[in-house]
């Protein structure tokens, strides 16, 4: 079909962006991941001096080239599960379509077609499944989530350093609170997203390998003396080789692998959406104060009837990828946990969205950087607004009465400040009333807002 009609916008209109994590969880990789499982395990039995079993080094070469899938074998193994291929039946099984095809692999090569039972031996479909689920979960971390993550971290901390000195009103409640820096309000988001990127790094999926119901019941029913554990945790350790985040063996499972530990790389991930959902909202709140205006793009449409407009849409369509993703990944982290008795099979199409969750965590990412690579801080607007808010020193004022002595300072602030229009010439009328040295006068006089900003400028510049 050469215009499919795809269902998911993920599919057809975020595609050229989601292509990297295409490359490492798509589908292909699933079906790429369970041929390395079954193969690599193959090889280990090899060395288990088990009945026929001795590999050479040319067998091992030719097994492990059979990882390298082509289009035309990954046709085949989608036609075995789906509609039968040659003599072999639809499976509408998997895993049991992976096995099949390495058994017509092995059966056209002079030495292998007679070893073709020990595949698969002793192992239920989730043993390879289970492996080939994390290492997808891992590439996406490593190879795409995670570097995207640290692009964006760093554009975040570029961008505190830039305005650490910027003045700007702070609101609580929604109402004029006390002035502080745009480089600072950004450095809380980057402080924030740092601590869980350095978390999710140190992400270890976990798998199972251990049979029908994780006692290995077939393996030492018939082969006491070998060590099936020692087994499982080489195949392990074999598909973690050359991986940063590697994937990690659950010893005490069911059929399936208890998934807690993919619960908390999904919550990791949730917090991490949260941070920046927090970030899209505000920002967009202040694109509409004109605090931040966006850089115009020579051709580009805001609006399809209003042509002066430029729409935040990088920091809106973060904040819609970032809250469809947290809602399958709170799903996800619910859901795969749970199963009835030793298995079900409710959680194995769940588990297959993995991908669908990361991908629009990964667009919503790929969003905000474009959004930070477009904004302007509008010194001269942020500093109007803190003009026309002078109340917002009523803090200052009350805090410096208390420290000279001066009781009630509070609630005198308090009467003075909280009117609709409080005015330089309410502050005036006041100090004259007031029985103040003159040396406390001037300091509330001569007081700026854009010079009430605390530490917010070191702590903006403090950011690593």
């Amino acid at each position: 079909m050469d215009n499919p009609d795809f269902l998911s916008p993920l599919d057809a209109r975020y595609q050229s962006a989601l292509l990297p994590l295409s490359k490492c969880c798509g589908q292909n990789c699933l079906i790429k991941n369970r041929v390395k499982v079954e193969t690599e395990y193959f090889i280990l039995l090899s060395s288990l001096g088990l009945p026929d079993l001795k590999l050479n080094k040319q067998e091992i070469d030719y097994i492990r080239d059979l990882q390298n899938l082509s289009a035309q074998d990954l046709g085949i193994i989608n036609a075995i599960e789906n509609t039968g291929y040659k003599n072999i039946p639809a499976t509408h099984h998997d895993v049991k379509a992976i096995e099949y095809f390495l058994k017509i692999k092995f059966q056209v090569h002079k030495t292998l077609k007679n070893k073709t039972e020990w595949l698969h031996f002793a192992i239920t479909s989730e043993d390879t499944n289970s492996p080939a689920h994390a290492l997808i979960l891992a590439d996406g971390l490593q190879n795409v989530l995670i570097p995207t993550l640290e692009n964006l971290l760093k554009n975040l901390k570029t961008l505190a350093r830039k305005e650490a000195n910027s003045p700007m009103l702070a609101r609580t409640h929604g109402q004029a609170a006390v002035p502080t820096t745009f480089g600072k309000e950004v450095a809380v988001f980057a402080s924030r997203l740092q601590k869980q990127i350095a978390t999710l790094k140190n992400s270890k999926p976990t798998c199972k390998f251990s049979g029908a119901v994780g006692n290995f019941n077939a393996h030492y029913a018939v082969f006491p003396n070998i060590n099936w554990q020692k087994i499982a945790q080489n195949l392990i350790k074999k598909l973690n080789e050359e991986r940063e985040i590697k994937i990690e063996l659950s010893h005490l499972t069911t059929q399936i692998d208890n998934y807690d530990n993919f619960a908390e790389i999904f919550d990791n991930i949730t917090r991490i959406n949260n941070i920046l959902l927090d970030l899209s909202q505000d920002f967009w709140r202040y694109i509409s104060d004109g605090w931040i205006k966006q850089q115009i793009v020579k051709g580009e449409i805001g609006s399809s009837t209003m042509p002066q407009k430029i729409n935040p849409i990088f920091f809106e369509n973060a904040e819609g990828n970032l809250g469809l993703s947290n809602a399958i990944l709170k799903f996800l982290s619910t859901k795969l946990p749970v199963s009835r008795l030793q298995r079900d099979l409710s959680g194995s199409t769940v588990i297959r969205n993995i991908p669908v969750a990361l991908a629009h965590s990964l667009l919503a990412y790929q969003n905000l950087i474009k959004g930070l690579n477009r904004i302007v801080f509008d010194h001269q607007k942020a500093l109007e607004t803190l003009k026309q808010n002078p109340q917002i020193l009523a803090e200052y004022f009350q805090t410096l009465l208390r420290a000279n002595g001066i009781d009630n300072a509070y609630e005198i602030i308090k009467d003075l400040t909280r009117t609709y229009k409080f005015s330089k010439e309410d502050l005036d009328n006041f100090l004259a009333k007031q029985k103040l040295n003159k040396d406390l006068k001037n300091k509330i006089k001569q007081a700026k807002a854009e010079n009430y900003l605390g530490i917010s400028p070191l702590l903006a510049k403090e950011i690593k």
